[in-house]
């Protein structure tokens, strides 16, 4: 307890006196002569400090917390809004905060798609029936996750993911590679060039829904190749419309096929 102490002096004559040392102490060495003093000492405690926060105590601050945090920031308001800035105002710290725990903008986003793989089906892969359907079907479901939230595949070409549910995915496609007879060293290579083709065109398909000016550039695209001139683009003229046929699923299953054809023919020296 905090205390200011005073000293309050009355002569004989009734006149008042305070007494205070520099310390904050009584003065004990008065000397009064042929006079009655009486020492009256006020003892006033202070109140104990308060918070100046009228709220719940903030969690300690962690990796896994940040990442929840920047999905939930993702989910609302879009992968762009996903900064430290505006984490930190999520999280009610200041930016430098956040960066004991990751080191920039890329590895947080690279956290964030990891955090989103968990959605990708891997069931496929410990069912029954073709190798390489079940692979199109694994495949087929990553691609679905991404294309739910534009701009993540942009960021998944970009960024490097080494988290849990990443390593699941590459898991589940080196086994269902192996179940379809490829070799250690093809498969290695494999995995990442069907990843590839699966988030380029998850991207390819996000630009086109997320950007309404796209539709109008893929018109334009579409009468330029079907209109195109026969003496300076004859092949162009020539195939027309056909260049610009097939659904988004049809042209994903057709390019699955050439890759792997071309894995099973291809494999590595």
């Amino acid at each position: 307890m905090n205390a200011n102490i005073a000293a309050t002096c009355y002569d004989s004559a009734g006149w008042r006196h305070n007494q205070l040392s520099a310390s904050g102490s009584p003065r004990t060495n008065l000397l009064v002569a042929n006079t009655f003093v009486t020492i009256v000492f006020v003892i006033t405690a202070s109140e104990p400090p308060r918070s100046r926060r009228e709220r719940p105590a903030k969690p300690a601050l962690s990796r896994s917390g940040i990442v929840s945090a920047a999905v939930r920031i993702m989910r609302s308001e879009g992968l762009e809004r996903v900064t430290m800035r505006r984490l930190a105002e999520e999280l009610d710290t200041g930016p430098a905060s956040l960066y004991v725990y990751i080191r920039n903008v890329a590895e947080l986003r690279a956290g964030v798609l990891d955090e989103l793989l968990a959605e990708v089906d891997l069931s496929s892969v410990a069912a029954r029936g073709d190798c390489w359907e079940r692979l199109n079907a694994t495949l087929g479901s990553y691609l679905s996750v991404l294309v739910e939230y534009p701009m993540l595949p942009w960021s998944a070409l970009r960024t490097h993911p080494s988290g849990p549910h990443y390593l699941a995915l590459v898991e589940a496609i080196l086994a269902l590679l192996h179940e379809a007879g490829l070799d250690d060293q093809t498969a290695a290579w494999a995995v990442d060039l069907l990843l590839q083709v699966a988030t380029a065109t998850a991207a390819e398909q996000v630009g086109r829904l997320a950007n309404p000016d796209n539709r109008s550039e893929w018109d334009a695209l579409e009468h330029a190749v079907v209109h195109a001139d026969a003496d300076r683009y004859p092949r162009i003229h020539a195939l027309g419309a056909e260049l610009m046929s097939g659904t988004g699923e049809g042209r994903m299953n057709w390019r699955l096929a050439v890759l792997k054809n071309g894995i099973l023919a291809t494999r590595r020296s």
